[in-house]
């Protein structure tokens, strides 16, 4: 046992949840989202809460640092050091936030202020709880970004946050979290938005930060591979209470719960990670028959002069009918560049985009919109691609409406009622609101208004990131199955290699707007070709603690040998997120 361990076993938590209870007032009565949870934080620790949407852990979480909406009522007690959050006043729990306590969400975007200067948003939290001058604090906000890891922290402070990539802003938050020395951090999916370097990444900073300062971490998520990474111990969540909990080893190598059996057989498997490389066939996909979609020698361009940014460069890429190819690469790699060059959203400062055969450049209007008709698109968040005005019978219908004029709307009924059944939802969702369903809920609607049409082609943008493992394990299986019945080609994005090894046939790897490598998805992965596939390989975390400590161990003795990373860093994090 380290000195960080004794001290973690040994001090008063820092964290201390007896009996807490959370019960929403809603218009149709009172609804309880956590009942009686009772756990601890020590100094130095990480307490991984897990458990599906819904279970309650991110409603704990707001709890122990005092941010439940008005809606919602506390009991029980919940104390950070020596205060209850729960019976504390407004004015208390504003000196406890971000002194004693801070918290790191999930979405950095929607927690930075898009109109002020990241350094400026850095030295305010200081001087909330410091009596420190505008001078001072601006060089304690540098300071605090170099700790982090910001390059060229001086003129990264002058930076507002759409010029940051999506790790860079998250490495701000984790700034803000930690200006005044809190003794505890939360963090509520911390990673779930980020590839897998940048995740990996900012888990060895939180892990430095804690281990260094005797930071105890409260870390809510959905994936298992960060929880062997970087939690000491695990409570398992379901229906607002907590049903098992334990050190790290115990949970996820001898669960005795049922519910934490079925969380951990449905996390995706990178088996190259877990067994190591194997001898695999080398076929490359379909090729029998002419593409639906052919990129060739397509370059893309976003502004001009000196701030022009090359999104993609000289790419070229086919995926075949009936095929699905992954997408893969960090952010910035070009990835989402790709799904809208295919679609005919971005034109390409150079080459060709074919669809069905028909070169997208040459086609007029009308014609364009009726190629677009073969494609279905689903995106990473249902909460923005569905309107909240509309019911899910009128979002399902939508293409119909555009595509299919002539149908009658008994037709447009009936079929919204067959696609419901076909993504496993009742039909009578078709009355209601996208707002009143559940995020796997939503995804598989927009799936179903994606194939109302029964398109020749899917693109998928990250469509299970946000999703907890037995949803996202739901909806690939509803995916795959509709591509069997169904035999559409399907373009996958995702920076979860996991996923794509479990869902495609070949897979494209992206790096800077180039491809890196190509082929069959066993082959390519089992046996890279190239050192920054190597690279996201070993940054992928795997659901096993004994397992995942070998392989960070691994990566960072490769890491310290070979150089550090920056160079694949500086291409993907060193400027505004061409994805964004």
């Amino acid at each position: 046992m380290t000195a960080t361990e004794a001290t973690a076993v040994t001090a008063e938590p820092i964290l201390e949840l007896d009996g807490l209870g959370v019960t929403f007032t809603t218009e149709n009565g009172d609804v309880p989202a956590v009942r009686g949870v009772s756990l601890h934080v020590r100094p130095g620790e990480t307490l991984a809460l897990v458990g599906e949407s819904g279970s309650g852990k991110s409603t704990v979480a707001l709890a122990a640092i005092g941010l439940l909406p008005g809606n919602a009522r506390a009991t029980g007690r919940a104390s950070v050091g020596t205060t209850d959050v729960v019976a504390a006043s407004e004015a208390d729990l504003a000196k406890l936030r971000g002194r004693k306590v801070s918290m790191v969400f999930q979405e950095p975007a929607t927690a930075l202020d898009p109109l002020t200067r990241v350094g400026k948003q850095i030295a305010e939290v200081v001087r909330n709880h410091r009596s420190l001058s505008a001078a001072d604090a601006a060089k304690e906000a540098v300071t605090l970004l170099r700790r982090v890891g910001i390059p060229d922290p001086e003129q990264r402070a002058a930076a507002f946050p759409f010029q940051l990539s999506g790790g860079q802003r998250q490495r701000v938050v984790i700034a803000m979290a930690i200006a005044n020395g809190p003794s505890l951090l939360i963090a509520d999916e911390p990673t779930t938005a980020l590839d897998v370097t940048v995740q990996a990444e900012i888990l060895d900073l939180l892990r430095e930060l804690a281990v260094d300062s005797g930071t105890g971490v409260l870390l809510v998520t959905h994936n298992m591979g960060v929880v062997a990474d970087f939690a000491d111990r695990v409570a398992v969540m379901l229906q607002g209470e907590i049903v098992e909990t334990g050190p790290v080893e115990d949970v996820l190598l001898r669960p005795t719960h049922d519910y934490t059996k079925r969380l951990l057989a449905a996390v995706p498997r990178l088996s190259v990670a877990e067994r190591g490389a194997e001898p695999v066939t080398t076929g490359t996909g379909r090729a029998s028959a002419d593409p639906v979609v052919d990129l060739h020698d397509v370059t893309v361009q976003f502004g001009r002069g000196r701030g022009a940014v090359r999104a993609l460069d000289n790419v070229s890429f086919a995926v075949n009918p009936g095929e699905t190819v992954g997408l893969v690469g960090e952010s910035g790699s070009g990835k989402s560049t790709v799904a809208r060059v295919a679609l005919g959203l971005v034109q390409p400062a150079a080459g060709t985009v074919s669809l069905f055969g028909t070169d997208l450049a040459k086609t007029r209007a009308r014609a364009r919109r009726a190629l677009r008709s073969g494609v279905g698109v689903v995106l990473q968040d249902p909460v923005a691609s569905l309107d909240a005005r509309m019911s899910v019978a009128e979002c399902i219908a939508e293409p119909l409406r555009v595509h299919r004029r002539g149908m009658s709307a008994k037709e447009r009924r009936d079929l919204v009622a067959e696609i419901l059944e076909r993504v496993r939802l009742p039909r009578d969702f078709a009355r209601r609101a996208p707002g009143e369903l559940s995020g796997g809920q939503r995804q598989r609607v927009s799936l179903a208004r994606a194939l109302v049409l029964a398109p020749r082609l899917l693109v998928a943008d990250e469509p299970t990131s946000a999703l907890d493992v037995s949803v996202q394990e739901t909806v690939l299986e509803v995916i795959s199955e509709l591509k069997d019945e169904l035999g559409f080609a399907c373009l996958f994005v995702s920076h979860d290699l996991a996923v794509v090894q479990q869902f495609s046939e070949r897979v494209v790897v992206m790096r800077a707007g180039r491809i890196e490598e190509e082929g069959a998805t066993e082959a390519t992965l089992s046996h890279p070709e190239t050192d920054y596939t190597r690279r996201l390989l070993a940054a992928v975390p795997v659901p096993d603690p004994i397992l995942q400590r070998r392989r960070r161990a691994d990566r960072q003795a490769a890491l310290a040998a070979g150089g550090s990373d920056a160079s694949v860093t500086a291409e993907v994090d060193g400027g505004s997120d061409v994805e964004a």
